[in-house]
């Protein structure tokens, strides 16, 4: 690998690692799985799709609070972004499903999001001769709950953005960063932000609490069903206000923040988190160049900025 101006560039010892590139998946289920991402018959009443609340053109979330159902009524969380989806350890912010697969069987038929159930979705599928078609060259046994499910997945898999400037920094390349940028990754590596938001999804491979060092939902006043986070899933009392990490892939472009969508801005966030997660008290210098460094993790998909 070579970096700027020719010499040649070895990976750096780092606790963050390079997001790779989108595994080979079988192009006929890929592609199966973008017209079903894109297509509003997944939803009860034809009203919504995938990509109604992850929307590529918005790093893969929804640049609204909360998104729209088919129900009618707003997501009770703000919706997280489908690229590198596929790389964190469970789904959804509580968890609750191990797989993409879970994923998408549980919000196809969720009362509050698509509405539908599966057995109308396939009798939807089923009638439609394009489809017939389509599923029959992705899948021996054609039309299925399963295949669906399966060829969603394939195509979310498809989704990851490498080649951010970061990850060219991490592949060797140091001079892509700025000495700003350099500084504010130092800085989220001492403050200790990097013990959480980890791995090569920089998050989404942990749970941890909102409000390690502040009650967060005392001081905003109310707390919701959804603030229980893991809590709902397991029922036990250590999991009360507990998330998954979420990634902080391409965070630069996918504002609002957090669960509740409480935080505007990347500088917000970061006030939020120094606040309840570090109990820390930053320069607003540090803080300032935290976020140049935050701005660094927008990748590439299909090879084109996001």
């Amino acid at each position: 690998m070579l970096a700027a101006g020719g010499a040649r560039s070895q990976p750096l010892d780092e606790p963050l690692t390079p997001l790779p590139l989108p595994p080979v998946q079988d192009p006929a289920k890929v592609e199966l799985g973008r017209k079903l991402f894109n297509d509003v018959r997944l939803s009860v009443n034809a009203s919504v799709s995938c990509a109604s609340c992850h929307r590529l053109a918005t790093g893969g979330a929804d640049d609204r609070p909360f998104s729209m159902t088919a129900s009618g009524q707003l997501e009770p969380v703000n919706t997280p972004s489908v690229f590198n989806a596929s790389l964190n350890a469970k789904q959804f912010w509580d968890g609750r499903a191990d797989t993409l697969e879970q994923q998408i069987e549980a919000v196809v038929q969720s009362p509050r999001e698509m509405g539908n159930d599966w057995r109308a979705v396939i009798v939807t599928l089923g009638n439609d001769s394009v489809y017939q078609a389509d599923f029959k060259a992705a899948y021996a046994d054609g039309v299925s709950a399963a295949n669906a499910q399966n060829a969603l997945a394939s195509y979310e898999r498809t989704l990851l953005t490498p080649d951010s400037r970061f990850d060219q920094y991490l592949r060797g390349d140091t001079s892509i960063l700025t000495t700003d940028e350099k500084y504010g990754y130092q800085r989220f590596k001492e403050y200790g932000c990097v013990a959480c938001h980890q791995g090569v999804n920089i998050g989404g491979n942990m749970f941890q609490k909102f409000g390690v060092m502040g009650d967060y939902f005392a001081a905003r006043g109310y707390v919701t069903e959804a603030d229980l986070g893991r809590y709902r899933v397991t029922g036990d009392e250590d999991d009360r206000y507990v998330f998954k990490v979420p990634s902080l892939r391409n965070v630069a472009v996918t504002a609002p923040y957090f669960h509740d969508a409480s935080a505007a801005t990347l500088a917000d966030a970061v006030d939020v988190m120094f606040k309840y997660q570090l109990g820390r008290l930053p320069s607003e210098e540090d803080k300032r160049l935290i976020v140049l460094f935050l701005k660094t993790l927008t990748g590439q998909w299909q090879g084109k900025p996001l």
